[in-house]
């Protein structure tokens, strides 16, 4: 019988973690058996205390929360939970990472488990979309590194930045000895997997639309109220401007990111991120104006 663990790194988590936690553990139809949950606390403020003694007041028996004294980052995060799993768990056919900020479900999760489970000594990755589930900023940095991977490993990965993973328990041994204690030991994991004879194969996973709905709302209200019906084939020029913004935004925030001091947590990528969006905010509203919904001129008789 396959068993699986679940690993999720956590930095000043909200109550999505704990709705993620009691979802997991009330899911009775789960492709595979969840045996254990164990929680790293990455350093976390005194703020979130109340978060993790409400998941210890689950009373749950297969929950484990590890903390961290400071941030160590993602990778190391994870290390910490593969080295007690390997310890505590050793049993386990596979590992499972999410993160802890509620955008993988439990329907994403199983469908992941239903891929590993046709062959356990691959690493399974969910494959998001661009929808809400993904910061612009990554979205960018995934066509690029995505292409890397696939020329560097000869296997098609078009999402490097998931979080969402379930990993042969065997793999995991291999991973803690990985230099990378931050994002990068996500990217590596997937870089060196065939080094490892680890096989990398994709499940597409739910995602959420509340970004393209956002975006439609919003040009319904630049076109109707604030430009006044103006322009021509104002829905396909908006929807390319939308793309190209995207795009832009995930490329100079993540240049302006590793202009700025280096900081633990992420102070820096979201002061970046304001800067750079408010920005292309200028300019997108001097483009919408100008050209996108610029008004034509009527030739008089």
């Amino acid at each position: 019988m396959l068993q699986i663990g679940v690993i999720i790194p956590a930095l000043n988590p909200d109550e999505k973690l704990i709705t993620l936690i009691q979802e997991i553990t009330n899911k009775k139809n789960l492709n595979l058996p969840i045996t254990n949950l164990i929680i790293i606390d990455d350093g976390s403020d005194s703020d979130h205390d109340n978060i993790f003694d409400q998941l210890s007041k689950l009373a749950i028996p297969k929950l484990t929360i590890l903390h961290h004294k400071k941030n160590l980052g993602k990778g190391a995060a994870l290390k910490t939970g593969f080295t007690f799993a390997q310890k505590h768990f050793p049993d386990l056919t596979g590992i499972a990472t999410m993160d802890s900020d509620g955008q993988h479900t439990v329907e994403a999760l199983n469908s992941c488990l239903k891929k590993f489970s046709l062959n356990p000594d691959q690493l399974v990755i969910g494959v998001r979309h661009f929808t809400n589930s993904v910061p612009f900023r990554s979205q960018f940095g995934n066509v690029l590194t995505s292409k890397l991977v696939r020329i560097l490993t000869h296997q098609n990965i078009s999402d490097t930045q998931t979080g969402l993973r379930i990993i042969p328990m065997t793999y995991t041994k291999d991973l803690i000895s990985f230099p990378g204690n931050r994002f990068e030991f996500e990217f590596d994991m997937l870089l060196q997997a065939k080094k490892f004879n680890i096989k990398v194969v994709e499940q597409p996973i739910p995602t959420i639309i509340s970004r393209v709905l956002s975006s439609v709302v919003n040009y319904v209200i630049n076109h109707r109220i604030v430009f006044n019906h103006a322009g021509q084939r104002t829905f396909i020029k908006y929807g390319c401007l939308f793309i190209v913004q995207m795009l832009a935004s995930g490329f100079f925030t993540n240049a302006l990111t590793s202009l700025l001091p280096i900081t633990n947590g992420q102070l820096m990528p979201t002061v970046a991120k304001m800067i750079v969006d408010f920005i292309l905010f200028i300019i997108s509203y001097q483009i919408q104006r100008d050209f996108i919904f610029k008004e034509v001129s009527q030739n008089v008789q």
